[in-house]
């Protein structure tokens, strides 16, 4: 990921080089400062249900829009699932409430797709050629669910996108040295053992690369921030790390 910007509003965010080279494209993974929310929230927390007080959480979803300079900010009421929301435009009125689904999928310019996030993944995905933006919540329930094919698949189907014109960017999440699960084998699908990189833990980016690659995106079109939330609470919040926390934002939005 390109090195953390400080904005004048006094956000603090990171963007991934490859997709930042589209103009038509804007997007940011804000960290969890720049806000006005309270410990143990403090301070960018973008979740109403995480015992935050609303009006916080309004503003701060407000600042995100204006730094984005979005017309509105959609987000999903996430549920580690595999539902897809769809929005076409031409297609009618945007929601007024928030789907339940765990992905974002647009044509649509000035709407700012937001994934809420405290280790789970956000990823990215963009066609420059149907000028077609996704944001998907990918947990590890997200990737028994193979929700990132099912998204690719969605953006084939509903906006004549090619696979291999996709570009897609991992956010940061919980990385390999910190993704522990003792049960897997009652959680994880026999053939995630390959990702396995250490007694009990698990490449979970690797794993999404791996699917996203099944779906017919090319290697060299998937870049993957690196970061590991659980080991970086200074810059994002992380659930592992601190049970009782905020959630960060990752937003992506179409020119």
């Amino acid at each position: 990921m390109d090195d953390l910007v400080w904005a004048s509003n006094g956000l603090r965010y990171f963007r991934f080089p490859r997709l930042s080279s589209y103009r038509e494209l804007s997007h940011a993974v804000y960290t969890r400062h720049g806000g006005i929310s309270q410990r143990p929230f403090d301070s960018l927390n973008v979740s109403y249900t995480v015992g935050d007080r609303p009006e916080n959480v309004r503003e701060n979803l407000e600042r995100i829009r204006r730094s984005m300079g979005a017309s509105t900010i959609l987000f999903m009421n996430q549920e580690h699932g595999k539902g897809v929301a769809v929005f076409k435009r031409d297609a009618g009125r945007m929601p007024s409430d928030a789907p339940l689904a765990d992905a974002l999928v647009t044509n649509i310019p000035q709407v700012g797709l937001l994934v809420k996030q405290a280790d789970c993944q956000s990823i990215i995905l963009y066609d420059p050629e149907q000028g077609v933006v996704a944001n998907v919540h990918c947990g590890w329930r997200g990737n028994v669910n193979n929700i990132l094919g099912r998204v690719v698949s969605s953006m084939v189907r509903d906006f004549g996108s090619k696979e291999t014109n996709i570009l897609a960017a991992i956010g940061p999440s919980l990385g390999p040295c910190c993704a522990q699960f003792v049960t897997y084998k009652s959680l994880f699908p026999k053939d995630f053992k390959a990702f396995m990189v250490g007694e009990n833990y698990f490449d979970l980016w690797a794993i999404s690369c791996w699917q996203l690659m099944g779906a017919g995106i090319k290697e060299d079109n998937i870049e993957v921030s690196g970061i590991c939330t659980r080991c970086r609470t200074d810059l994002f919040y992380s659930y592992r790390a601190e049970r009782r926390t905020g959630r960060f934002a990752t937003a992506a939005m179409l020119r």
